[in-house]
């Protein structure tokens, strides 16, 4: 059985020069390729540095919403460098983020749309955070070219988004907040996202799944989502295991 986690903050403070044990601690638990998530020039260096520095690392850089407000030529030009580094697979992750509303909504939007269409240029798929903006962020899916596709990164709809963003060319990726008891919604589409739809993650270090939740997640953690799922659609762990490893696999194009 093998898993990936396909979006997690290795790049982050607290696994700073500690990257290779908790890489070995995931691998323990079956989890054997990780992505490491940017969202800025500095973390996306970092995931493109830790993507050459381990075979099962693999990076996707981008710009996210709380610094739209900065976008402008010299930003885009970074990234668009970024982007063609080896081993990075994606863009993201990028989007909408109406809860910190740290850059302003229309502006959120323009660079959201942008990044998108540079995805399409550079035949990449685009990994998405959206935060009380699924209706922003549908509308502007439904109008963009999702030729290689796009990821829902950590989605915590419905049933309702859930069918509707099934339309679009799109991959559902769920966190730990899957097995969250309360998280009743999540646990509804879980149960019936298609199996070729959907993918696991961890988002660490947040987002920490039962029964380690309250503590600093880690992408090892992304095996108890997989569970999770596993329990909710009363399948196999080793069934949601290879599912979502060839979704990973297809989506972001490594082997």
């Amino acid at each position: 059985m093998q898993l990936i986690d396909n979006h997690t903050h290795l790049n982050d403070e607290p696994f700073r020069g500690k990257e290779e044990y908790y890489l070995d601690r995931a691998e323990k638990l079956c989890v054997t390729k990780v992505i490491c998530a940017g969202q800025d020039p500095d973390f996306n260096q970092r995931a493109i540095d830790l993507a050459q520095r381990f075979d099962n690392v693999y990076a996707m850089v981008g710009l996210n919403p709380d610094i739209a407000k900065d976008y402008n030529q010299d930003a885009e030009d970074k990234l668009i460098e970024q982007l063609q580094m080896p081993k990075v697979v994606a863009l993201g992750e990028v989007g909408l983020d109406y809860y910190w509303d740290e850059s302003p909504r229309d502006k959120q939007q323009e660079v959201f749309r942008r990044q998108i269409e540079l995805a399409h240029e550079l035949k990449m798929p685009v990994d998405i955070h959206t935060r009380d903006a699924f209706e922003d962020c549908y509308k502007i899916l439904k109008e963009s070219n999702l030729e290689y596709g796009a990821i829902l990164h950590s989605f915590n709809g419905g049933v309702d988004w859930l069918n509707k963003f099934l339309d679009l060319n799109v991959m559902f990726s769920y966190s730990g907040v899957v097995s969250f008891t309360k998280a009743v919604e999540v646990h509804e589409s879980a149960k019936v996202v298609p199996m070729d739809r959907f993918m696991v993650e961890t988002d660490a270090p947040y987002l920490t799944p039962k029964p380690y939740r309250g503590r600093q997640n880690e992408p090892a953690y992304v095996r108890y989502v997989a569970e999770a799922i596993a329990k909710i659609k009363d399948i196999s762990l080793e069934e949601v295991a290879d599912a979502t490893y060839k979704n990973t696999e297809r989506v972001y194009g490594i082997k």
